[in-house]
């Protein structure tokens, strides 16, 4: 049990990476985007492609990054200047990028067991856990800039950022670049903890980042005092937890992706309770309060 425990938030704290770019697309942009299912598989063969032909793997892990970055680039291209819905967007980038992940190496699957990889001589839950604390103190810092602020400002109110003569596609750019960024570093990671890119390895991720950004939003879900980061961080190992649990209780890993969809139902699902209750909540405080002038004169009902 102690080793499914630590396994699990090994993988939870790599997915952190990708929670914490799909959550600015998501939460932040209100955008959905497939893309990452493409750019994450491409993190994965960018570093294997650089590994094998003897890069050193600090390098070849932020080319990923950069590729990622590039594949976003792809998305914001066609959303933004061809005016492809952004859901459609994503969903051709991710088809490009499938081609693009085979003509990488050549072939669907690529060992690395005997590459050198970043966690080659490095404990990984404390690599992991150095990484994701390093990109969530970066992004919590980026999103307290100007920009950040702009970039937060085009999800919520863009008529708003227009208003003030800033061009909003810009900030959905950056917001989709960043985020495929962190998804193809993430994708780096995995391919590096487990030895291997696979084509395969970004079928349904976006169903692991959702998971794991919803979930993140269902911990003290009204406390102002969390970050996204750091809900992200959270929900990633949360979600790998109850997965692994259920593999240990004796359910097919062939499984995983109908669990993973019924993971995210679930917390959906509780998600809009807890904001139903809550509505229903402040309108009986409404409802019991009389304003009489500029003075609030308290009634029951």
């Amino acid at each position: 049990m102690i080793n499914l425990l630590e396994t699990s938030i090994e993988q939870g704290l790599i997915f952190a990476v990708l929670a914490m770019g799909v959550m600015l697309t998501y939460k932040i942009l209100d955008i959905a985007d497939l893309t990452v299912e493409g750019s994450f598989s491409l993190g994965a063969f960018v570093f294997a492609k650089f590994a094998v032909s003897g890069f050193n793997p600090y390098i070849a892990t932020l080319l990923s990054f950069v590729f990622g970055v590039l594949a976003g680039g792809i998305t914001s291209f066609l959303y933004i200047k061809l005016k492809i819905k952004p859901l459609l967007s994503g969903i051709l980038t991710m088809t490009i990028l499938y081609s693009i992940n085979l003509r990488l190496n050549g072939k669907a699957n690529v060992a690395l067991f005997n590459q050198q990889t970043l966690f080659s001589n490095t404990s990984a839950i404390f690599l992991a856990l150095l990484i994701a604390l390093f990109i969530k103190i970066l992004l919590d810092i980026f999103l307290k800039t100007e920009i950040g602020y702009l970039l937060i400002a085009t999800g919520d109110n863009e008529t708003l950022v227009k208003s003030i003569g800033k061009n909003s596609d810009s900030f959905k750019a950056l917001g989709l670049m960043l985020s495929n960024g962190l998804v193809a570093l993430s994708g780096s990671l995995m391919a590096q903890y487990q030895g291997f890119a696979d084509i395969t390895m970004g079928n349904s991720i976006i169903v692991t980042a959702l998971a794991s950004v919803i979930i993140g939003d269902s911990i003290r879900k009204n406390s102002s005092l969390i970050k996204l980061t750091t809900r992200s961080i959270l929900g990633a190992c949360v979600y790998k937890i109850i997965g692994g649990v259920a593999i240990e209780l004796g359910l097919n890993p062939t499984d995983l992706r109908a669990i993973s969809a019924i993971i995210v139902i679930l917390f959906i699902s509780y998600n809009n309770f807890a904001s139903q209750t809550n509505i229903k909540k402040l309108k009986t405080k409404i409802g019991g309060t009389k304003y009489v002038g500029n003075k609030k004169v308290a009634k029951e009902l």
